[in-house]
């Protein structure tokens, strides 16, 4: 039996029956060569038809000059469909207009009145679950271990190991008690070798934090 893990640095992890590579699921890191993207090993997205340029398919806004960042975790699981709308999706709704006169023409863009200031980056913590057609917008920032739920559409902060659903995103529950969270942050396993992960998967997929605790590295 291969007992050999998916390199993260391999764009497509997973293999059809015949041998070829599943192309509709891809490890971000080595998927996206994008300046204002930052993905962490063993991330990944999955597409029932997968695009050409991954980057654009899960952040449509985010451009080569933009001034936010995507910032994504390890070990993230995002569904078919989740995007995420960055910041420079934004127009400015602080006056009487938001036509963004200046995308148009009359002159450079830089200092125009009707351009927003720059926006925050949105970033996505370790081990999250991001749903089907989930969306994520502008300046977010997701807890390690969240689960968003799909359809879900997301803004703000979303604290670490919660449950969040619906359109506006709200708690459905905490999968974890706040010390036992804050435990399991310290633990952070995401940051162990991949040799330890795979010996501790029963670990880290069950619910015994004790175990985990007991199976991390010492320090």
């Amino acid at each position: 039996m291969d007992l050999s893990f998916a390199d993260p640095e391999h764009t497509h992890p997973i293999s059809n029956a015949d041998g070829s590579p599943y192309l509709g699921t891809v490890f971000l890191k080595p998927a996206i060569r994008h300046p204002r993207i930052e993905v962490g090993a063993y991330s990944y997205a999955s597409a029932f038809d997968p695009p050409q340029d991954w980057a654009a398919r899960i952040a449509p806004y985010l451009f080569d000059f933009s001034p936010e960042r995507l910032v994504i975790g390890k070990f993230c699981q995002i569904a078919d469909g989740a995007v995420f709308v960055t910041s420079s999706a934004n127009h400015r709704y602080d006056g009487i207009s938001s036509f963004p006169f200046a995308i148009f023409g009359g002159g450079s863009r830089d200092g125009r009145p009707s351009m927003p200031m720059a926006g925050a980056d949105t970033v996505v913590g370790h081990d999250v679950w991001i749903g089907k057609g989930a969306m994520v917008l502008p300046g977010s920032r997701i807890g390690n271990g969240v689960i968003v739920g799909a359809g879900a559409v997301v803004s703000g902060t979303v604290e670490d190991y919660t449950i969040v659903g619906g359109n506006p995103a709200r708690q459905i529950r905490q999968r974890f008690s706040r010390g036992d969270a804050e435990r399991l942050k310290r633990i952070a396993w995401w940051d162990w070798s991949i040799d330890r992960i795979l010996a501790h998967e029963r670990e880290i997929a069950g619910g015994d934090i004790a175990a985990l605790e007991a199976a991390a590295p010492k320090k």
